[in-house]
């Protein structure tokens, strides 16, 4: 089944031409069933790329999905035009009267300051709230995710001597995890953080299980069911050249930075980078989108009312 899309959003095109089944409005509204309604509150500053790498992986599962884009209400976007922000984004402090199946917040690139000093924090812990009455999953991105788990659990990030960067063999800790269906018994993850959770502090934290975790780069992927949510700290939403793009821009900028490990091919950066971590990409997110599938209501004023 497909994930339906305004004709206009620039993923449109994108997924329908790589095959990905994407519907449109109209047409969705003429079939009897009820498509989940996933949300995306997107903080990261490549709008149109981050909103295509999430509609790429929750659009390939047989299931019909109502994609909606999120923003912080009163933050403005400096990397996306004003009229794609405009056209297709929702401010929070619409639709925080409405229910949702699911949501991903994602990743922004603010890993060096305090929570609260985030100019939207509060805004966004009012989100973190909200999931727990209106939303029947969540899942926390990178920063998302440690925001989510820092906010729940008071578990704190700490800031690493050298950015992680790089794929990262990771090995499957609970693999009878129903979020972990079809995986094999270690993974390869894309990493790109300055900052780390610790696996000791998500240990002492009552419900928290890692489900997936790294020798070299610590825990990846933490199932939080006391708050219906999942924690990822990597990016297996990433496209085969994203690693490429920040490591190009800070080579150009001058910043320092470490060819990104295990990526191109011989560690040459003048080589094109394979993916080897779609599969696994493609089998979490669709895991994730099944079990909202499978225990929602279906009407969707009764989430939260449990």
């Amino acid at each position: 089944m497909p994930i339906t899309l305004p004709e206009t959003l620039p993923a449109f095109d994108i997924l329908s031409q790589e095959g990905v089944m994407v519907m449109t409005e109209t047409r969705a509204a003429r079939q009897d069933i009820r498509p989940l309604k996933i949300g995306l509150l997107n903080l990261m500053p490549k709008k149109i790329q981050t909103e295509t790498q999430f509609a790429r992986l929750i659009g390939a599962t047989p299931i019909q999905i109502d994609f909606r884009l999120i923003k912080m209400t009163e933050h403005v976007s400096k990397h996306t035009a004003p009229e794609h922000m405009e056209a297709f984004y929702r401010p929070f402090q619409e639709v925080k009267d409405e229910k949702f199946d699911g949501l991903i917040i994602t990743g922004a690139p603010i890993e060096h300051l305090p929570f609260e000093e985030v100019t939207y924090w509060d805004e966004l812990c009012e989100v973190m709230d909200w999931t727990q009455t209106n939303v029947h999953a969540t899942f926390g991105v990178c920063w998302g995710g440690m925001a989510m788990i820092n906010h729940f659990h008071g578990v704190k990030k700490h800031m690493l001597d050298h950015k992680a960067f790089g794929c990262f063999r990771h090995k499957v800790m609970v693999p009878s995890s129903p979020y972990l269906r079809g995986f094999s018994d270690d993974v390869l993850v894309p990493v790109s953080r300055w900052t780390e959770m610790r696996q000791d502090e998500i240990d002492a934290a009552p419900g928290l299980t890692t489900l997936i975790a790294s020798d070299d780069t610590g825990p990846c992927l933490v199932d939080d069911p006391g708050h219906r949510a999942l924690y990822v700290f990597n990016h297996f939403e990433y496209d085969n050249d994203t690693l490429k793009q920040e490591y190009d821009r800070d080579v150009a900028s001058g910043t320092p930075i470490n060819v990104p490990a295990n990526y191109y091919p011989d560690d040459d950066p003048s080589r094109k980078p394979l993916n080897r971590w779609r599969s696994h990409a493609h089998l979490l997110y669709g895991n994730w989108i099944n079990e909202i599938y499978q225990t929602t209501p279906y009407d969707l004023s009764e989430i939260g009312r449990a």
